[in-house]
C-alpha cells in the first residue's frame, strides 16, 4: 500500500494496532473515560478498547464533553494512540490540544480524504506520522514530528489579541489565548470576534483531569470577561450528600463548580441555558457549550455559535474572543440537506425527538431543512426535544425547519440560495427503525421514570403536573425530574412542584441524566423509561440500564401501573 497522506491537526507520531468504524463517536456517553471502553450501546466499536490503538471514525459526534473524556484518557494512560479522521472534529481535537499545552501529553490527530480512510479498513496495524500514514513496515522507523507554528501566525490579530498574547491580562488569559488561536488555525479562520456572553460545558466532572485543568487556570488568576453561565454540573451541588453520593465522586464534582464560579461564572447549573432570562438574542455572537443549547441556540433562537468543545468555552470565556468561522457566519449557517417530512395525523410528543434522532443520523455534519412541518407549528419545548435528539446523533451545530425557525422563512433563505447536495423523503414508516433503536427493553416492569434530559422548562412541569394531578405513582416505581434551578423555583411558585410531589415525583437541580448515577439513579433499577432520545440514547452505557422509550403521557402512565405496555405509537404505523 503507498503511504496514504493526511493533515495534521495535532502533529505527532505513533503506532499501534488499527480500529476502524464508518460511524461516527461520541467520547462522552459513548467512551468510558477510566478504562477507554467504548460504552455506546449502539455503536459498531461497542465493547473494544481504545487505549494504545490507533482509532479511525470519520468524525466526533454528539456530546461538546468529548474533549474533557479525551483529556482524562490522556492523562490516565488509557487514550488512543492517535486519532485519524475524515473531518476536522473540533471537541476531539481540541481534548488533545489541551492535553498537549497544559499537561505535556502528545496524540496525533490526522485528517484523510474519505477514498483514503476507506482504504484503512483492510489494515490491522499503522504508523502515523508527518508523512501521513502507513502500513508498519513502510515506516521506517520514526519520524521526528515537525515544529508547531507559532500560535496567531496567519491570523489578524487586534492589539487586544496581541496583548493577551503577550501576557498583559494575566496568565490564564494567555494561556486560554494561545488555545483559541491554535484552534483558530485549525478551523481555517482569519480573525477573531467579540461574544457577548458564554455558556460552559467543562464544569461536568469526567475525572480528576476536569478539576485540574480548571484549577490550572484559576490559579493563573482566571477571570471570565463576558457573562458566563454553567452548565449541568455532576452533582445537585446543594444536596448530593443527603442523596448519598459518594463523597470521593461527590467532593470534586462540586469543586469543580465551584472553581468555575470562583473565575465569575454564574452558578446556573443547567443544560438548559436557553430558558434563562439571560437568553441570546437573534444574531448575537455568544460561545456556548453543551450541545442541545448549542444546537438550540443557533436554530431557534437565531444566535451565532458554534459548538464548542470543553475547555475551549472556558477560553473564550477568558479572553471574550472566538474564531471568525462556521456557524458565526451566514455561510456556515446554511442548510446542505432538504428533508421533506410527511407528519402522519395525531401524533404524540415522542414524534419530535424521534425525528431529531432519526435526522440527526440521516445528515452527519450537514445542516439540514425540514420542510413540511409548518402547519404543526412545533413549540418551543418540541424544537428543545428535537434538537438534543439531533444533536446526539449529528454533529451539526444546528437544523432549519420551514416556516417555523428564524432563519427558513424560505428554502431559498435557508439554503442560502444554492441547490441542495442532498434531497429526501422522509415517511412516518421511516422512523420505525430509529424507534426500535431507542425503545430497546423487553420486560415490561419499571422501575425508574427518567424525565428532564434535556432540563424541564416551566411548560413542561405544567403539563407533567397536569398529567399527574389526582393521580399516584406505583410503589416500585420511582419519577426523577432534573430541572434548573431557576425553573424549579418558578414551578414552586407555580404550584406544580406540589402537585408533583403529592403524585410521588422527586426533583434534582443542578445535574441531569446523563451524568446521573447510583444511588440518585435507585440502585433496584433494571429499566426505566424516559421521553428524551437523547438519554434514551445514552442510558444503555452510562447506567447499564435497559430503556423504553415513549411520550411523556406514556411515562407517566407507566409511572402509575409500575409496567410499560412496549407497543409502537399508531401514527408510526400510519
Amino acid at each position: 500500500m503507498t503511504p496514504l497522506p493526511a493533515r495534521s491537526l495535532i502533529a505527532g507520531t505513533a503506532q499501534g494496532p488499527l480500529l476502524w468504524s464508518d460511524t461516527g463517536l461520541s467520547f462522552w456517553g459513548g467512551v468510558d473515560a477510566a478504562s477507554g471502553e467504548v460504552i455506546d450501546r449502539h455503536h459498531p466499536l461497542s465493547g473494544q478498547c481504545l487505549a494504545g490503538r490507533v482509532l479511525a471514525i470519520p468524525s466526533g459526534r454528539g456530546s461538546c464533553s468529548g474533549s474533557g473524556v479525551l483529556l482524562e484518557l490522556l492523562l490516565n494512560g488509557h487514550a488512543p494512540a492517535a486519532l485519524l479522521l475524515t473531518e476536522a472534529d473540533e471537541i476531539l481535537t481540541l481534548g488533545a490540544l489541551v492535553a498537549q499545552q497544559l499537561f505535556g501529553h502528545s496524540l496525533p490527530v490526522l485528517c484523510l480524504s474519505a477514498t483514503d480512510f476507506a482504504a484503512l479498513r483492510e489494515l490491522d496495524a499503522v504508523h502515523v506520522g508527518a508523512a501521513g500514514v502507513s502500513t508498519l513496515a513502510q515506516a521506517a522507523g520514526r519520524e521526528a514530528a515537525p515544529a508547531a507554528a507559532e500560535p496567531g501566525a496567519g491570523l489578524r490579530l487586534s492589539a487586544f489579541d496581541r496583548a493577551l498574547l503577550a501576557g498583559e491580562h494575566g496568565r490564564a488569559a494567555q494561556a486560554a489565548m494561545r488555545i483559541v488561536l491554535q484552534m483558530a488555525a485549525l478551523q481555517g479562520a482569519h480573525e477573531l470576534i467579540d461574544v457577548q456572553q458564554a455558556h460552559i460545558d467543562g464544569c461536568i466532572y469526567t475525572g480528576p483531569a476536569s478539576l485540574r485543568f480548571a484549577r490550572r487556570l484559576l490559579d493563573r488568576g482566571a477571570r471570565v470577561r463576558v457573562p458566563t453561565t454553567l452548565n449541568a454540573i455532576s452533582v445537585d451541588q446543594r444536596r448530593w450528600r443527603a442523596l448519598g453520593v459518594d463523597p470521593a465522586f461527590g467532593e470534586p464534582a462540586s469543586a469543580l463548580g465551584e472553581v468555575y464560579c470562583a473565575m465569575g461564572a454564574q452558578p446556573s447549573f443547567t443544560c438548559a441555558p436557553y430558558l434563562l432570562d439571560s437568553a441570546p438574542a437573534c444574531g448575537e455572537q455568544i460561545a456556548w457549550a453543551e450541545s442541545n443549547a448549542v444546537v438550540y441556540a443557533n436554530s431557534v433562537l437565531g444566535a451565532r455559535t458554534l459548538k464548542y468543545p470543553d475547555f475551549l468555552d472556558i477560553c473564550i470565556a477568558l479572553t471574550g474572543r472566538a474564531p471568525l468561522c462556521g456557524s458565526h457566519g451566514d455561510a456556515g449557517r446554511r442548510a446542505r440537506v432538504r428533508i421533506d417530512v410527511e407528519r402522519p395525523a395525531a401524533v404524540d410528543d415522542a414524534f419530535y425527538p424521534l425525528l431529531g434522532y432519526h435526522v440527526g443520523q440521516l445528515c452527519g455534519s450537514a445542516i439540514p431543512l425540514l420542510c413540511g412541518l409548518q402547519q404543526a407549528a412545533p413549540d418551543r419545548d418540541a424544537l428543545k426535544a428535537f434538537g438534543a435528539a439531533f444533536a446526539t446523533t449529528s454533529a451539526a451545530p444546528m437544523f432549519h425547519i420551514l416556516g417555523v425557525t428564524p432563519e427558513a422563512a424560505s428554502v431559498e433563505q435557508a439554503l442560502g440560495g444554492a441547490s441542495a447536495q442532498r434531497h429526501l423523503s422522509l415517511r412516518a414508516a421511516d422512523l420505525r427503525a430509529s424507534w426500535a433503536e431507542l425503545d430497546r427493553a423487553t420486560d415490561s416492569a419499571v422501575q425508574l421514570v427518567a424525565l428532564g434530559n434535556p432540563h424541564c422548562s416551566l411548560s413542561e412541569c405544567a403539563r407533567l403536573a397536569a398529567l399527574c394531578q389526582g393521580r399516584r405513582r406505583h410503589a416500585d416505581t420511582a419519577v426523577i425530574v432534573t430541572l434548573g434551578r431557576a425553573v424549579f423555583e418558578q414551578a414552586t411558585r407555580a404550584g406544580y412542584v406540589a402537585t408533583l410531589q403529592a403524585f410521588g415525583v422527586q426533583f434534582v437541580t443542578d445535574t441531569c441524566w446523563c451524568m446521573l448515577g447510583e444511588p440518585v439513579l435507585p440502585p433496584a433499577t433494571r429499566t426505566l423509561m424516559t421521553n428524551s432520545a437523547k438519554y434514551a440514547h445514552y442510558a444503555p452505557g452510562l447506567s447499564g440500564r435497559a430503556v423504553h422509550f415513549g411520550s411523556l403521557a406514556a411515562c407517566i402512565d407507566t409511572a402509575c401501573r409500575g409496567h410499560c405496555h412496549a407497543h409502537r405509537p399508531p401514527w408510526l404505523d400510519a
